[in-house]
């Protein structure tokens, strides 16, 4: 089964608020999805499965098509094949009250289906987003905040990710529980993506990729 970690993009959005409905007790409105994507469409990203997806309404939609019926989508589908098993939504800061500290970005929600965890999807989407805040909006760094009671998430933010325990803000969520409040410092050289894909090679993103096989002659490439 392959998972493709990808840039969210509008399409996405009624999938990312179906999976934080179903993991998370902190939930948002729709057009709050929509304020992140259109503000800062290079922040958040979403991981989604395409191998091995039979989606049995598929072919209900089929007989309601030719039946002339609407029938409701299954809201864990973006499209027809291609089902979404997490997302991490990202901001930078927009707090007025917050114009003089340097630029810093927010991890608004991190979610993961419950049949997809342990996957390490989780930290992929993460390092994706905070490369991504670093690279294209200069983020300098990046706070969130996580229930105590969260074991998962802590040892994710803290032990995997180092992200730094700030304070523990009482009451911080509706239910009345206390949060961390945790940030992490960006370091562009150390967010990039090739430093934890295992890769032997490097693209420095300047080679010509074409060069090598250009010397040796087109007639030794095979496919």
């Amino acid at each position: 089964m392959a998972i493709t970690i990808r840039r969210a993009t509008i399409d996405d959005l009624l999938c990312m608020q179906n999976a934080n409905l179903n993991n998370l007790p902190e939930n948002y409105l729709f057009k709050y999805y929509m304020y992140h994507i259109l503000s800062w469409p290079e922040a958040s990203f979403v991981a989604t499965t395409t191998g091995d997806v039979s989606n049995p309404q598929d072919v209900f939609e089929d007989l309601a098509q030719e039946q002339n019926v609407e029938i409701k989508r299954d809201p864990t589908y973006i499209r027809p094949g291609e089902k979404l098993v997490g997302y991490v939504l990202a901001k930078m800061n927009d707090d007025p009250t917050q114009q003089n500290e340097p630029a810093n970005g927010h991890i608004t929600s991190l979610s993961v289906m419950r049949t997809y965890r342990r996957m390490g999807i989780a930290e992929k989407l993460m390092r994706q987003a905070l490369f991504a805040l670093r690279e294209v909006y200069q983020a300098e760094y990046v706070s969130l905040h996580v229930r105590q009671s969260n074991r998962a998430a802590l040892h994710l933010y803290r032990d995997t990710l180092t992200f730094e325990v700030l304070s523990v803000e009482k009451s911080y969520y509706q239910d009345g529980e206390d949060a961390y409040a945790m940030k992490k410092v960006l370091v562009l050289d150390e967010l990039k993506p090739s430093n934890f894909q295992k890769g032997e090679i490097e693209d420095d993103l300047e080679s010509d990729l074409l060069a090598d096989i250009l010397k040796e002659g087109v007639d030794q490439v095979t496919v």
